[in-house]
């Protein structure tokens, strides 16, 4: 990071010899905003891991619901499907987006969504939340985090100071052609399902 202004001391001012001070104060407020623009990531909770754009092929996965049977990306190719990341069921903000999925349920099916959500938790967690909250949509279970992690929706985050690594709320539009066609980290529980209704038009 320091290379571009040792580099740059080198050029000299062709009357004085010396480097304009203007230019030496350019070259450290781009250090200084770049220091910034990566300390301010890591406060967000950005994960380091990759991210998908869209364009990307959605990772094919395998996993069980919460009725224990296995259910696979590949079981809806040729439609579209809303992905969701969520960090744990039964939880005050969980609870809202997964309520707020199944209440927009209807016009997203009219528009041709399938809604999936998946979580670390185990098969007999989600049967419960599923039940108990009258859910209309799979939740999936994913304990090992090899489909948060081929999704960029588990990494590094930060709270009061202190980071950790955790679920990272995310939200995915895959395509009939099993592309990427939307790709939303970093989400609030509350109003995200007005907002993702908003962007795909429903």
């Amino acid at each position: 990071m320091h290379a571009a202004l040792f580099s740059a001391t080198r050029i000299k001012n062709s009357t004085t010899g010396a480097l304009p001070a203007t230019r030496t104060l350019m070259l450290a407020s781009r250090e200084h905003q770049a220091i910034r623009g990566w300390a301010s990531n890591r406060l967000l909770g950005m994960s380091d891991e990759k991210k998908l754009v869209v364009g990307d092929e959605a990772p094919n996965f395998n996993v069980l619901n919460q009725d224990g049977v296995s259910v696979s990306l590949a079981d809806y190719k040729g439609k579209k499907v809303i992905l969701y990341f969520y960090p744990a069921a039964s939880t005050p903000g969980c609870t809202k987006e997964a309520c707020d999925f199944n209440d927009s349920l209807n016009p997203l099916k009219a528009a041709g969504y399938h809604v999936l959500g998946i979580s670390p938790d185990a098969p007999k967690k989600l049967e419960k939340f599923h039940t108990e909250q009258s859910l209309n949509f799979p939740l999936l279970s994913d304990p090992e985090l090899g489909v948060h992690k081929a999704f960029g929706a588990y990494g590094k985050k930060s709270m009061y100071g202190k980071e950790y690594e955790g679920v990272i709320r995310s939200t995915f539009v895959i395509d009939e052609a099993g592309k990427i066609a939307l790709a939303l980290y970093n989400v609030k529980a509350t109003g995200h399902v007005a907002m993702l209704r908003k962007q795909l038009a429903i």
